[in-house]
Formats: C-alpha cells, sequence, structure tokens
C-alpha cells in the first residue's frame, strides 16, 4: 500500500509523475498537485532536497488528496523528516543515500509512521563498486544493485516495497526489468528514465514501459518527460489504454485526415480532446473524416462522427446511425454528446441514452 493506493497483485496499474516546483513553495507546489490529481495521477512524487523543503512538507501531504512519495538523494535525514511530516512513501536511491546505517534510520522512520519504500535504482547514479565491478551500467549491475538494497530492507523485516531499475536507455532499462522479475516478486514501478520531450519521450516511454506490460511486468508507472507533469500523466493513461489495462476518460479513434475529409479532422480532433479532458468516464469516441472508414469505427464505439457532403455529417449512438448535424454546430453537439453519456453511464442509465441499446437488450 501507497497511502491508500495498492500496488501490485491484482491492483490496477498506477500512473505516477512528479512535481517540478521547489518544494519550498508550498503554495505552488500544492497548484502543481491539484493540476495533476485532476489529469488523474494515482501517486505524486515530491522531491525533498532541503531541510526547508520537509519543514512544511505537512502541509502539502494534508492538501492533496492522492498519496505523497519523498523522493530522497544524499541526505537520508529528510527522509526520516518526511516521514514525520505525512509521506505515503520514501523513494531512496542505493548510489547515493548513503551507509547501511543510515538506511537503517530511514527503515526505522518508515516503519514508524506506516511508509512504503520505493527502491529507486539508476542507470546514471549507481553505487562506485558495481561500476568498479561491471566497467559500466550494465542490466546486471543495475539488477545487483537493487537485489542488495532488498535485501538490506528484509534483513531490517521491512517488506513494503518497491523497485525500479531506470535507464534513459530503452533497451538497457527493459533488459533490466526482464532480470529482476525473475528474480523477485515484489511490485515493480516502470519508467524509462531521463526519456526526453515530449514527443520522443513518449516514444521511448511507450516502447519501453509497454513492452513491459505487454509481458506482463510491472504495477506502477511513470512517463519522464521534459514537459508538465500533467502530460506525463495524460501519456501514461494512453499507454494503459492503448494496453486495455486503464480506461480512464475518453479514448478517441480518429483518422490522419486526407483530401476526402468532410471537416477538418485534425483541428476538430485537437478542440474535442481539449474540451473533453474532463471527462473521466471511459467511453470511446470515433471522429473520421470520410465514408470509407468512418462507418465501421463508428460501429466499434460508443459515439461516432463521420464526415459527409455539403457540410453535413453522420452521428452514430453505439454503432448505429443516429442523425446529422452541420458543420458549424458539430463540436458543440459531440461534446454534449459526451458529457450526457458519461452523466447517463456514472448514473447506471446508459439505455436511457442510446434508443438502440433498449432494443438490443430485449
Amino acid at each position: 500500500m501507497v497511502g491508500n493506493v495498492p500496488v501490485g497483485g491484482d491492483a490496477p496499474i498506477t500512473v505516477q509523475t512528479m512535481t517540478n516546483t521547489p518544494t519550498e513553495d508550498v503554495a505552488a507546489t500544492i497548484d502543481q498537485i491539484r493540476r495533476c490529481e485532476d489529469a488523474g495521477a494515482d501517486i505524486i512524487r515530491v522531491s525533498c532536497p532541503t531541510e526547508e523543503s520537509t519543514s512544511n512538507f505537512d502541509r502539502i501531504t494534508r492538501a492533496a488528496s492522492v498519496p505523497i512519495v519523498a523522493d530522497i538523494h544524499f541526505h537520508y535525514k529528510r527522509a526520516l523528516e518526511a516521514a514525520d511530516k505525512g509521506a505515503a512513501c520514501l523513494r531512496i536511491n542505493p548510489g547515493n543515500i548513503g551507509s547501511s546505517e543510515r538506511v537503517a534510520e530511514v527503515v526505522r522512520a518508515a516503519k514508524a509512521n506506516g511508509c512504503a519504500i520505493r527502491i529507486g535504482v539508476n542507470a546514471g547514479s549507481l553505487e562506485k563498486d558495481l561500476l568498479e565491478k561491471y566497467g559500466e551500467p550494465c542490466p546486471e549491475a543495475l539488477i545487483e544493485s537493487a537485489l542488495d538494497h532488498i535485501k538490506l530492507l528484509q534483513d531490517h523485516d521491512f517488506h513494503e516495497y518497491k523497485v525500479a531499475v531506470k535507464a534513459s536507455d530503452v533497451f538497457l532499462a527493459v533488459a533490466a526489468y526482464h532480470g529482476l522479475a525473475e528474480a523477485v516478486d515484489c511490485p515493480l514501478h516502470l519508467g524509462i528514465t531521463e526519456a526526453g520531450g515530449l514527443v520522443g519521450g513518449t516514444v521511448k516511454s511507450a516502447l519501453g514501459i509497454g513492452s513491459l506490460l505487454w509481458a506482463g511486468i510491472g504495477d506502477t508507472i511513470r512517463v519522464s518527460l521534459s514537459a508538465e507533469p500533467e502530460q506525463e500523466v495524460k501519456v501514461g493513461y494512453e499507454i494503459l489504454k492503448s494496453l486495455g489495462l486503464r480506461t480512464r476518460g475518453v479514448r478517441v479513434v480518429s483518422c490522419p485526415s486526407c483530401s476526402r475529409q468532410g471537416f477538418d479532422v485534425i483541428r476538430t480532433v485537437e478542440a474535442l480532446e481539449k474540451r473533453l479532458e474532463h471527462i473521466k468516464t471511459p467511453m470511446s469516441l470515433s471522429v473520421l473524416g470520410c465514408v470509407v472508414n468512418g462507418p465501421g469505427e463508428a460501429r466499434e464505439t460508443d459515439i461516432g462522427l463521420t464526415g459527409g457532403g455539403s457540410g453535413k455529417h453522420m452521428v452514430y449512438l453505439s454503432g448505429v446511425k443516429d442523425h446529422h448535424i452541420e458543420s458549424e454546430d458539430m463540436l458543440d453537439h459531440i461534446v454534449k454528446l459526451v458529457e450526457e453519456k458519461a452523466a447517463l453511464i456514472e448514473a447506471g442509465d446508459a439505455i436511457a441514452f442510446d434508443p438502440h441499446a433498449k432494443e438490443a437488450a430485449e
């Protein structure tokens, strides 16, 4: 358990992110946490590099509606302070946290405060002895570091932990996670660290994290992007949605557009994604520019929009063509349909929304 969120076993795979505001600026940090919560973050990590950053840490943990992980590097005392101030989990890096005695103090603080611990092994900060042994970061070095630290926690009779073996190189990270998954039976936190900007980092993360999840490896994920943390959460959910592992929000099926399009597909999808960000109810929406693939895709989605001629487009409800809509009314109309269906699903009354569903049910 990370706070009230289960991690591992049959629990849903959770999506994490990390704030990038100065933790000392409590108001700014809480504001960013709010935005990440709205985007769907299950767990949020906050860096604790200074004594000032932990002095008001309890204000942050009390304000958050999701568990807060305290990110600790170099100064083990920050972990002790964060544990006392309401951290649900302590993230420690075996490469820079210090001696086993210091780790023991962190374990005692975690036990006393009901904290979990994440062992965060990173290719960029491996222990010196492992670098000397292996010559460079490699899967074997990452795994050995993780196993050494797991043993240290177990020697102190501490078992509420999860482990990450991250690297910026996709092949290195994936190989390390496969090896670790064969060696241990504990929750694994997935990530391709320092993945890059929004586009490049998304591609690297989708390849690395996605391939591991597809193989059945991983219990919680963080997409590391040089972008605002809300974007990390959105990309994380898109990875999970693509694999059928989480279904939060609207899943949009849309075409890349061509000269056959009956409306501007690209701008329409951009506008719809923006205006439907607040929808948390799982549902599917197809937006296709013409009748070549439009009707077929619409048959497989909750709501479908297919481009037609003369500015009149077809709207499908639960896979059945229902009515037409003019171009100028299209955006507002589709948003209204999605919002209405979301409300009815939440109320457990989807049949009332879809006149064809009653016939199908009968």
